[in-house]
């Protein structure tokens, strides 16, 4: 992962777009008189009376059933302490990201502005009712106990505090593996919890319902071992781990120890003390973001250690990701009143489970690696890992449903299929072209001909970190360096600065050869090459680059005219075209041609068909292809709209084998009741690959929908291209010059492979 700097932080929350992480969307049609009348007065009464007379209504006709309080009084706020409640605001907010992200549930994120535990008590009793759950986040130990404790015994809904029993859930799957792995028992294992605060205890009590004997689990914190007797920074959820032990420090408990699992701070695990632990020794550092000794020293310390820590950077990841968002799901999904602790413990053995299964090829390119299979580097999912889903939230609502806390019994074969309805074909393209570019393993050579630029610098980085490719910044040497410098950047980039590049003279000479005919001199050669947009297609020619891109700070023509001329139109296109991938909610359509034809003729339109639709199947869609006019099926005859039919019967000539039809209005390509309605005899219906008319037609609708449609936008993306040259939109964003990237890297691999 590349590192996350300040300016990144600040630019994603507020700079660019609306400021925060989360919004609140209708799910009903809000467009007429009647749909005003349904939601509102006097439709809205129905509801009500029907929910007064039954309160588990409120399931069928709210979203309570889909909805989690996100609760905090910002006493304990990630590694940040006490920052008060409003300070606490973006963690939450970024809880509920990663819980309408990774489980589709919604969240309201909820700040208390109380140190009084009977207060947010109180204040949380008081709007239960409006969610299906409640979880709690970054309240101080020992509070936190008292608040969840309390809640759970008045409310009739799931309460959670995930500091607790998320990082418990995963540790705990993690640690049953690697005690397979190194063949011993969970009876048998001696265990060393660094750290007495919510996760530790939460954690201690989860490796008892594993097996782990009380006797056997030594609890350390700021003062030393908890030992019985002991008074000093003790309470009643402590005393419970007190133990009879001569032991004092750190070092004495882990002498000889099987297990360490520190929950506390960087840098207190002293390679001496690994080396003391029994044979295999495990080592749990979750302190984020340094954990309690380096994976390098560790295993400098012991070569037969296996190592877990809190970060993305090293193998074995304990992230509460993998638990709170499918916890919550299953528990939502039948309606449960708890979450209870068979729950948990079916949570972590699902985890644990996964774990063993064949890992997916779009896991693998996720992290850029060849392999990944069960073992000493990998004894928990990753995750991005789209199959905890379907493997967590099940063994979730079957607990539940098992233990008496489900409101709702359901067929849990038919609940799996759901759940993979709910990841999404939209975020699924946006990850399938990332993961694709990840399976180069970065060796894919990309020219960034604006390389002076920061946001292509910044760019780069995340594209080097992530293994996407190798970036190589075209500019003056100086100028970068002072650029990465000025970012703050760890980063040593590949520069070619054609000012005192060495091949340059080359470099001319094969452009001279190019258009010495379009009346091209070798002297103008020598200074044209120097030009950015000239140089760096010129790399992908000369086989010093892959693949090639620019835009940023250009025009259109000013980036993809020399790229023409270098490289011509691919063997079989007599045109280049471009192509928006548009995600809306969870539809995605191909919008061409948006970015090079302007006046395209009906032969024109029909090599611009093809050619989207080629790349549809390149995303693993199966284009259905509708032509746009402002014409249904010969209603309005006109030449424009004759051009569109010619293009359509020109296409079904030249490609049987895509699904093709119009000319018909957009209305009409997207929903598919007006073809069903009106014209059944179409054989698109549905459409997912619109052909505009005009340039300026399809320009029009890519950016009205990007704007006020809050549709999400990934191009553009030239087809037919002589060689992988990609362009940016002026004042692109790092995210998306890190996507035009991908698909650069994606267009390079799919030409090796046919070559």
């Amino acid at each position: 992962m590349s590192k996350i700097t300040r300016e990144d932080a600040l630019e994603y929350h507020h700079l660019k777009g609306k400021p925060g992480k989360i919004a609140v969307v209708s799910t009903k049609p809000m467009d007429t008189q009647r749909d005003l009348g349904l939601a509102y007065t006097p439709g809205v009464a129905a509801p009500v009376l029907e929910i007064e007379k039954d309160p588990e209504l409120a399931y069928e006709y709210t979203s309570k059933g889909n909805l989690v309080a996100v609760i905090s009084n910002g006493t304990a706020i990630l590694g940040l302490g006490d920052r008060g409640a409003l300070a606490s605001k973006p963690v939450m907010e970024g809880k509920g990201v990663l819980f309408k992200k990774f489980a589709d549930i919604d969240v309201f994120d909820i700040e208390v502005g109380s140190h009084d535990p009977d207060e947010v008590i109180k204040i949380v009793a008081g709007i239960s009712q409006t969610f299906g759950g409640i979880n709690l986040e970054d309240i101080k130990a020992p509070e936190c106990f008292y608040i969840e404790e309390t809640l759970k015994s008045m409310l009739d809904i799931p309460v959670f505090h995930d500091d607790q029993h998320g990082t418990a859930i995963i540790f705990s799957a993690a640690l049953a593996n690697v005690l397979e792995l190194i063949g011993k028992k969970h009876e048998e294992v001696k265990m060393v919890v660094c750290g007495a605060g919510a996760a530790g205890i939460s954690c201690a009590k989860m490796a008892k319902l594993w097996g782990v004997r009380q006797e056997n689990i030594t609890m350390v914190d700021i003062k030393g071992v908890v030992y019985k007797g002991r008074t000093d920074g003790m309470n009643k959820y402590m005393e419970e781990f007190a133990v009879e032990t001569d032991h004092r420090t750190l070092a004495d408990a882990v002498r000889g120890c099987d297990v360490f699992l520190g929950l506390s701070a960087a840098n207190v695990l002293t390679p001496d003390m690994v080396k003391s632990m029994a044979s295999d020794p495990v080592v749990f550092a979750l302190a984020n973001p340094d954990p309690e000794i380096s994976p390098e020293l560790a295993k400098a310390a012991r070569s037969d250690i296996i190592l877990a820590t809190g970060r993305s950077d090293y193998p074995n990841q304990v992230n509460n990701v993998l638990g709170f968002p499918f916890i919550f799901r299953g528990a939502l999904d039948v309606r449960a009143k708890a979450i209870n602790e068979e729950m948990k413990l079916a949570a972590s053995q699902a985890l644990a489970a996964l774990a063993k299964e064949d890992v997916p090829d779009s896991v693998l390119r996720a992290y850029g690696l060849e392999n990944l299979k069960f073992g000493r580097d990998y004894i928990i999912p990753k995750p991005f890992d789209p199959r905890v889903l379907l493997w967590e939230a099940p063994a979730v609502a079957e607990a539940a449903m098992k233990t008496g806390v489900a409101r709702k019994t359901i067929d849990l074969d038919e609940y799996r299929e759901q759940l993979a309805f709910r990841l999404g074909k939209g975020e699924q393209v946006r990850h399938f072209i990332m993961d694709k570019a990840r399976a180069s393993a970065g060796v894919k050579r990309i020219a960034f001909a604006e390389g002076e630029e920061p946001k292509v610098i910044r760019a780069a980085y995340q594209i080097q970190e992530e293994g996407i490719g190798t970036p190589v910044l075209i500019g003056r040497r100086s100028v970068i360096e002072e650029q990465v410098n000025s970012l703050s950047l760890d980063y040593a980039p590949q520069v070619v600065d054609p000012g005192d590049f060495a091949g340059i003279e080359k470099y001319a000479s094969a452009y001279y050869e190019l258009r010495n005919r379009k009346g091209l001199s070798l002297h103008k050669a020598l200074s044209e090459v120097k030009d950015p947009n000239v140089f760096a297609p010129l790399m992908v020619k000369m086989g010093d680059a892959d693949a090639c891109v620019s835009g940023l700070t250009y025009d259109y023509p000013q980036v993809i005219r020399p790229a023409l001329q270098i490289h011509h139109t691919a063997p079989g296109s007599a045109h280049a075209s471009g192509v928006y991938i548009m995600i809306i909610d969870d539809r995605v359509f191909l919008f061409t041609d948006a970015t090079v034809n302007i006046d395209p003729t009906a032969e024109d339109l029909a090599e611009i068909a093809s050619l989207a639709a080629d790349f549809a199947r390149q995303l693993e869609i199966e284009p259905r292809v509708a032509f746009l006019s402002f014409s249904n099926f010969g209603s309005t005859p006109h030449p424009l709209s004759d051009k569109v039919r010619k293009a359509v019967k020109i296409t079904k000539a030249l490609r049987p084998d895509l699904v093709v039809d119009g000319e018909m209005q957009a209305d009409t390509a997207v929903v598919s009741e007006i073809i069903t309605e009106r014209y059944p005899f179409s054989a698109v219906k549905d459409a997912n690959v619109l052909v505009f008319p005009s340039l300026e037609s399809a320009n029009i609708a890519y950016k009205l929908l990007a704007r006020l449609g809050n549709a999400k936008a990934i191009g553009p993306i030239l087809l037919g291209m002589g060689a992988p040259v990609h362009v940016l939109q002026t004042g692109d964003e790092v995210t998306n010059i890190v996507q035009i990237a991908a698909v650069a890297v994606m267009d390079a691999m799919r030409r090796a492979e046919k070559k």
